[in-house]
């Protein structure tokens, strides 16, 4: 993604959905919500206090986009990481409640029931 494409697929999202998108998840814990808010990148809120990805473009610098689950982001130049190429590279800083997603076995299966749907 460009800059320009961070701040309009990612910031526009940040925006209008997060803040409501957690409230309706942490008050009825329907997974199928997701969907409703139209982009799964923002379910990271469910175990994220925050989140960065770090992205170069091919014919850009290299770019970090951050936030928290309250709507507000920022996009800075990337000067301290070390350099992708290209490509993108997503962090979540975990909620202190959220340790069992560290687990491999949690996160097989988790990938297991998204793609089986079982």
């Amino acid at each position: 993604m460009t800059k320009e494409d961070l701040i309009k697929n990612l910031g526009t999202i940040a925006k209008s959905g997060t803040s409501a998108f957690v409230e309706k998840m942490q008050t009825s814990g329907d997974l199928n919500l997701i969907g409703q808010f139209g982009v799964g990148f923002y379910s990271a809120y469910l175990i994220a206090d925050y989140v960065k990805v770090v992205n170069k473009h091919n014919d850009e610098k290299q770019y970090v986009w951050e936030s928290k689950a309250g709507g507000a982001f920022a996009i800075s130049e990337d000067v301290w990481n070390k350099p992708l190429g290209r490509g993108t590279e997503i962090r979540l800083h975990l909620r202190e409640e959220a340790g069992e997603y560290l687990e491999e076995i949690k996160l097989k299966l988790l990938a297991r029931i998204l793609y089986h749907g079982q």
